[in-house]
């Protein structure tokens, strides 16, 4: 219980202390107000009720006719609260969706936590995009319709008790089952005991559902994240064929969510075997409990159903928990899914870097590079390195290793490892070999990641045609997906060189950017880059020499450092 409560204690703390705070406080406080105006309108339809079948009970036309429009205005005036409370709902629900969004998405992308948690084979979190576009969805409105109803429900239990105390002002008498005793307003002890042990029984059959729903977000995510990741692949799996392998995962993946689905109507059915029935004749019993004084002149008939409609409210604010006990065990799952994301985000987020970066005016340094496997076993040593600027390093190898690993130790994410990087610039430029490109156009990815208006438009046309994709200016390549799918592998690379030349760093690492080329458009673009780059430190990162630098000797070795002058 503490772990809940320390739970919701992080998530509330985040929706009410992002900006605009104090606004949603004020508008959560009206929402609370108007939905309060719900226990006016009841204790009102109560009072109503008597007066209502008391002209009936003495067949007053007029009096029928005026209480027939106060029934009017009692439902225009509280489907207006109605209205506005649900409008005023949404509106809050939305902004704490918002901050919960953006601190998941400000921690799932700080230093790189987002590599890290998918790098972690121990404490790694599934779908962490389930995570932040559902779970916060799911919290943010869970918790404004629960509390609110909770709060209102409170409120409203002392108005009706206060009701019911004064109607039910008589006693039943045990004497006809042989028991010498009267209970003094029974009506209200009655409810108490009714509604305790339907919520005991409640919690008793739907204590399973918590662990079964957070189990069905879990399969329901997998199964999407199949089929989005299988859409991101459509040539590579037309041209293997995969069709057929394709649909068995995604018939073990809905197999396994069809499997937890079961699991989940049966505990429900569970649930549902005595809420359902409860929730079916609570409006019922409460008349069959007030018989007793109707049958004993205690009461006439008008208030008979007076009372039977007060004993109705309390005892269906008493039941807010078995009503709502589904919806209870959806919101503590979300809040564990929701803050555990959280929680191992801060957790990752939190690594430091294990290359020292420093500025350096003029040029740059490689200073007892090492890398290291998750293991501790050395995989790559750099001698120390001095770079002027305008200088090319090629950094040459076999594949396996371990050139990418050196690429994301520079880049300051992979763990395992040490040295020191002076560069001029705080931030080195890193190209790999498969680049990310965003949604949106060509200038789009061209610009990423930073945005298309920071950038002359002729400026990135220039780089478009600089690197050959001169074809494809005007047209929208990316689609609402983002893949670029038209695009062939060496065009993609050919678009993340105008990156490159887009963005003119001091500093920048190309692991076999270039690969997909052929020698002659390698050549060619390697020439291009220098010319337009002619300050930039380059480190090109292969398996092959490029053949643009093909007249110098390069040495066989797994990593064979070489460096090549500006002025060559």
């Amino acid at each position: 219980m503490l772990t809940l409560f320390l739970q919701f204690k992080r998530l509330v703390t985040i929706c009410i202390s992002a900006p605009g705070g104090r606004i949603s406080l004020l508008l959560y406080g009206l929402a609370i107000a108007l939905n309060l105006g719900s226990v006016y309108a009841a204790v009102r339809l109560v009072q109503w009720t008597g007066e209502f079948y008391s002209a009936i009970e003495k067949v007053n036309g007029p009096e029928v006719l005026h209480q027939i429009g106060i029934f009017a205005l009692i439902i225009a005036a509280n489907s207006a609260r109605g209205l506005s409370y649900e409008y005023l709902r949404k509106v809050l629900e939305i902004r704490w969706r918002r901050a919960l969004t953006d601190h998941a998405i400000a921690l799932w992308t700080r230093n790189k936590a987002f590599w890290h948690m998918a790098a972690d084979p121990i404490d790694r979190i599934d779908n962490p995009d389930q995570r932040i576009a559902e779970d916060c969805r799911l919290f943010a409105r869970g918790l404004l319709v629960e509390t609110v109803d909770l709060i209102g429900e409170v409120v409203g239990l002392f108005s009706y008790l206060t009701v019911l105390w004064g109607l039910s002002n008589f006693a039943l008498s045990l004497a006809p089952i042989g028991i010498d005793f009267d209970i003094p307003r029974y009506m209200v002890w009655a409810a108490f005991l009714y509604v305790a042990i339907s919520s005991l029984i409640t919690h008793q059959l739907g204590r399973p559902l918590k662990g079964v729903l957070a189990e069905q977000q879990h399969r329901e995510a997998s199964f999407r994240f199949s089929m989005a990741r299988w859409r991101t692949a459509f040539d590579e799996v037309a041209l293997s064929n995969g069709e057929e392998a394709e649909k068995r995962q995604f018939r073990q993946r809905f197999d396994d969510l069809a499997e937890n689905w079961r699991r989940l109507i049966r505990a429900e059915l569970v649930l549902g075997s005595f809420t359902f029935p409860f929730r079916h004749s609570v409006l019922r019993i409460p008349l069959f409990v007030a018989l007793p004084g109707y049958l004993t002149g205690h009461v006439a008939f008008g208030g008979l159903m007076q009372l039977s409609m007060a004993f109705s409210q309390v005892v269906t604010t008493l039941s807010w928990f078995i009503f709502s006990y589904r919806d209870l065990a959806e919101l503590v799952a979300t809040a564990s899914r929701l803050d555990g994301f959280l929680q191992a985000a801060e957790r990752h987020g939190s690594h430091k870097p294990v290359i020292a970066r420093s500025l350096q005016e003029h040029g740059g340094c490689l200073r007892q590079i090492e890398v290291m496997s998750s293991d501790g076993r050395t995989l790559l040593r750099l001698p120390d390195i001095t770079l002027a600027s305008g200088d090319t390093l090629l950094l040459r190898g076999r594949s396996g290793v371990g050139k990418t690993t050196l690429v994301k130790t520079l880049a300051g994410f992979w763990p395992h490892g040490s040295g020191n990087l002076a560069i001029p610039d705080s931030e080195p430029f890193f190209l790999p070999q498969k680049a990310y490109f965003p949604l949106g156009s060509l200038e789009d990815a061209a610009a990423y990641p930073a945005r298309i208006e920071n950038f002359d438009a002729d400026a990135v046309q220039s780089a478009l045609a600089d690197v050959g994709l001169t074809h494809l200016l005007g047209k929208e390549q990316a689609g609402s997906d983002g893949d670029l799918a038209r695009l062939s592998g060496g065009e993609l690379q050919r678009l993340a060189l105008a990156r490159l030349l887009l963005h003119r760093p001091s500093f920048a690492v190309l692991d076999e950017a270039t690969s997909s080329l052929d020698e002659a458009s390698e050549t060619a673009l390697l020439q291009t880059i220098r010319s337009r780059l002619p300050d930039t430190i380059l480190i090109l990162i292969a398996h092959r020499l490029p053949q643009s630098l093909h007249k110098l000797k390069i040495h066989d070795l797994d990593l064979q450092p070489t460096l090549f002058s500006a002025s060559r």
